[in-house]
């Protein structure tokens, strides 16, 4: 579901891009009617409640289903790259600017930044997900606090060009610091939540293998 939905995602984007840059998407953006900003922002809270309906119904357990959407929205945004790859030849480059998200406002980066987002979302998704129902992750509240207030920090470094955008300008800058303070601040904190709950130990063969070549 998610790679079908990447594709239509990068469809309608083939679309607005043929329609209103058809010489190639850049900055500024153009100033479209209030009519077709409306319809996108609707079509983007309908793509998460997409997305999020699938997790319900593919998975039980609160958590587990959160995991479900993260895999799904990770997995939706990086097909959705690499088909207008494969459709416009765009992104140039990793450090080409996008348009990221338009809710509540226009968010702005590299292209790089989401596709390290969407990385880690699989990767940490998948993660919980394989976890059978017996040793699932426990999350406690300061859990959901410092991962929600990471993603918020993320989600600020998207905003940080917004005056730029609204003044139509052109972006240069971003704030790479502030992106990895959130980013590696909340993988960092999962990467120990889960390891401290789930240790990696080797099992006994591997042991008695060790401890033979010690010997």
């Amino acid at each position: 579901f998610s790679c079908a939905f990447g594709y239509i995602e990068a469809a309608v984007v083939v679309y607005l891009r043929e329609l209103y840059y058809p010489e190639g998407f850049r900055f500024p953006l153009i100033e479209l009617d209030t009519r077709i900003v409306l319809t996108e922002v609707i079509r983007e809270f309908g793509t998460i409640l997409l997305l999020l309906s699938v997790a319900l119904l593919a998975v039980k357990g609160k958590l587990r289903r959160f995991a479900a959407f993260a895999y799904c929205f990770g997995v939706w945004d990086l097909v959705y790259y690499v088909v207008l790859y494969a459709i416009l030849d765009w992104p140039s480059s990793l450090f080409e600017w996008d348009i990221l998200f338009l809710i509540p406002q226009p968010w702005t980066g590299p292209v790089l930044a989401p596709i390290v987002v969407a990385v880690g979302l699989v990767i940490a998704s998948v993660s919980m997900l394989v976890l059978s129902e017996d040793n699932r992750l426990q999350l406690n509240t300061r859990d959901w606090v410092i991962e929600i207030s990471a993603g918020l920090v993320i989600v600020a470094s998207f905003l940080w060009n917004l005056p730029t955008i609204s003044n139509q300008g052109i972006p240069h800058h971003f704030p790479w610091w502030l992106f990895g303070i959130g980013f590696s601040g909340g993988g960092g904190w999962f990467v120990w939540r889960y390891f401290s709950q789930h240790p990696w130990r080797p099992d006994s063969t591997a042991r008695m293998n060790m401890l033979q070549e010690l010997d």
